[in-house]
């Protein structure tokens, strides 16, 4: 037992030495801002804009069953008004950041690792080196700073579609008027809701970006490395938006 517990340690410090080191390394290449500034640009397009089709779907099927739920558990209970209040609480606050995360825990990070595994396994990035390139700089930072930023912004927009769609759900199928949709989203809205929101997603952008790129980075083995690494990345990656959303319900409410 006592073997076991010591191996078990040992695995784990190892990991976060790796971890702390990676982070050093891609620092490091942050400073090279000519190397990454340019292909920052274009991996916020691929990490961000073509996220947007599967996050606003998500936001849309969100939006409709959160305002029929919540009409049925306040029927004959509360003001029916209150369904506007529960849809963009629950829109705004929790699912629109974990839900976009988690499904952009499957496109964004499995993209990236499959990528740089790829590079790494067919020693492509063995090649960046030895014609002097950092491949930090060139490939690591733009891929963090990339997902760090669009995270955010596409969030924000699953935020506003899935209201949308709860307002229209309302009116067509609960008999809701606009008015009465709208006090509720008013009646207990805070702008602690918009932000608290915005700063989970911009966490979850920072650690599906290096997880990705870590996993990526560190692919051996061929084909089989490659696929076993991307799987990595994406379990670790929503397993990581999950402990991130705990955490920041303990600290910031």
């Amino acid at each position: 037992m006592y073997e076991f517990v010591t191996v078990r340690v040992a695995g784990w410090l190892a990991a976060v030495g790796r971890i702390g080191h990676f982070v050093s390394d891609a620092a490091r290449g942050s400073r090279d801002v000519r190397s990454w500034a340019g292909l920052a640009a274009f991996q916020m397009r691929r990490i961000g804009v073509q996220s947007l089709p599967l996050a606003l779907l998500i936001a849309v099927f969100t939006g409709v069953v959160l305002a029929l739920q919540a009409s049925y558990s306040l029927s004959g209970a509360t003001p029916i008004y209150f369904v506007g209040t529960l849809v963009e609480k629950t829109v705004l606050m929790e699912l629109a950041p974990v839900l976009t995360g988690l499904a952009l825990a499957g496109r964004v990070g499995a993209n990236i690792a499959a990528e740089l595994g790829t590079m790494r396994v067919t020693e492509q990035v063995d090649a960046l080196e030895t014609l002097a390139y950092d491949p930090y700089s060139y490939l690591v930072v733009p891929r963090i700073l990339a997902a760090t930023l669009m995270f955010p912004v596409v969030v924000a927009l699953a935020m506003g579609t899935g209201v949308v769609a709860g307002w229209v759900t309302s009116v067509w199928q609960l008999d809701l008027s606009t008015n009465d949709y709208v006090k509720g989203l008013r009646i207990f809205f805070q702008p602690k809701d918009v932000w608290y929101g915005l700063v989970k997603s911009l966490s979850f952008g920072l650690a599906i970006g290096l997880i990705g790129c870590m996993k990526g980075l560190a692919t051996s083995g061929g084909a089989e490395g490659v696929g076993r690494n991307t799987t990595q990345a994406v379990v670790i990656g929503a397993g990581m938006i999950l402990v991130l959303d705990a955490f920041w319900a303990v600290v910031l409410l």
